[in-house]
């Protein structure tokens, strides 16, 4: 008996959403409330999507070739021992740990003179590492470490007009035993440039080995700046600093991930996030809308069926569940095909992009080529999440129409027929 009652309610609800001449009105309100879901749902899909893509870009250019925990002295030069090297690399989650030494100095060449900032780095280090994995422009690293070389970012290199090859001097300072101060000249050569598309890093960025710094700088072989570790899950700093705080113990030493260095941009990022996905949710939330006042309206055109259906046993169950399939249908229709858009733009919106940008006559200089290249990372909980709430939205839409065709009395709804 259920059995044919549910297929007496699917029959209503389907006849319910066939367009008629007397009903085209309702009805193409009831396409176009579709319609609007579709496009809400798609909208949110791509836009979180792109944004997502832009966070993880971002986040790639803050970092740039910097360690996701950063481990340092609280006070003077770090020594980096053996012992606290083999303890960082116990730590799990911890993928690779890189010694690095820093120092602000002078950087010139053919008559040029520029800042840098310079870092020593373990030659295996910047060669079988990702520091400068795809970024480099010219040169190679392959003499990194055996020559007396450099690697310098390439605008720093345009700014001095040198290539790979030629000699650039870098100027630091001591000081002597009576406290004055006195510059210190050392000649190296330009190995290779990078570009990372993160300005102050191919601007002022200069990798020298760090033994060899350490040499020029007159410090001993285990003085470092900081020691920066590589995770190989991002998202695990905060987790993995803490674990390093517990098992190393000790007060000297200060431990600040990436999330605690850069804890306003990524604040910002996220609030714009949650704001992006509150108002773009009212979309979908004015499609249900209309979903609402479509079958709202349905149900007064129909209050003379409705009242036959009474009058031949049908119970108010009946009513609500056919009027409330009827609309739901229109919501989750709408969300099911605004999810395959959406993902649709997402996996074609590097192509669309290309498309546009060409269309504009645009291009973009390397600090900008993520704006236009639109970043797209899609995740599967988003996506699940923008549905169950489309789905939630137009459930909730359907509920008062079918209720208020309960409400519709046999004799008023035949009064008129």
């Amino acid at each position: 008996m259920s059995s044919s009652a549910s297929a007496v309610e699917r029959w209503l609800a389907w006849r319910y959403l066939a367009t008629r001449q007397r009903e085209g009105f309702v009805s193409f309100i009831a396409i176009f409330s579709l319609i609007g879901v579709a496009l809400g749902v798609a909208t949110l899909i791509v836009v979180l999507s792109v944004m997502g893509g832009f966070r993880e870009l971002l986040i790639g250019r803050i970092l740039g070739i910097n360690g996701h925990i950063v481990v340092s002295a609280r006070d003077g030069m770090l020594e980096a021992t053996p012992d606290l090297l083999a303890a960082l690399r116990s730590v799990p989650g911890v993928k690779a740990v890189r010694p690095t030494l820093e120092r602000q100095a002078l950087i010139s060449a053919n008559g040029q003179t520029r800042g840098a900032l310079l870092r020593g780095v373990q030659p295996e280090d910047l060669a079988a590492g990702n520091l400068l994995s795809g970024k480099l422009v010219l040169g190679g690293l392959a003499d990194f470490g055996a020559k007396r070389g450099l690697v310098m970012g390439d605008r720093l290199r345009q700014a001095l007009n040198v290539r790979p090859g030629d000699a650039v001097t870098i100027v630091t300072h001591k000081v002597n035993e009576n406290g004055t101060i006195a510059p210190r000249y050392a000649d190296f050569e330009l190995l290779a440039t990078f570009q990372t598309g993160r300005y102050e890093f191919d601007n002022n960025l200069v990798f020298l080995p760090l033994p060899m710094l350490q040499e020029e700088l007159e410090l001993n072989d285990l003085s470092v700046s900081s020691i920066n570790l590589e995770l190989a899950d991002l998202g695990a700093a905060p987790r993995v600093a803490d674990d390093l705080r517990r098992s190393l113990g000790r007060s000297d030493l200060k431990i600040a991930d990436w999330l605690s260095l850069n804890t306003r941009f990524v604040g910002a990022l996220q609030v714009e996030r949650v704001m992006m996905f509150i108002i773009l949710t009212l979309i979908v939330l004015v499609a249900a809308m209309n979903v609402v006042a479509s079958f709202t309206m349905l149900v007064r055109v129909k209050r003379g069926s409705i009242a036959i259906l009474r009058t031949m046993g049908a119970t108010s169950q009946t009513i609500v569940r056919a009027f409330f399939m009827s609309a739901a249908a229109v919501g989750v229709s709408g969300t099911l095909a605004g999810t395959a858009l959406g993902l649709l733009v997402c996996a074609n919106l590097p192509a669309i992009t290309d498309f546009l940008t060409l269309v504009s006559g645009g291009g973009a200089v390397a600090e900008l080529h993520f704006v236009t290249s639109m970043p797209v990372r899609v995740q599967a909980s988003e996506v699940g999440m923008i549905m169950v709430i489309a789905i939630a939205l137009s459930l909730a839409a359907a509920a008062y129409p079918a209720w208020r065709a309960t409400k519709v009395e046999p004799v008023e709804g035949l009064r008129y027929e």
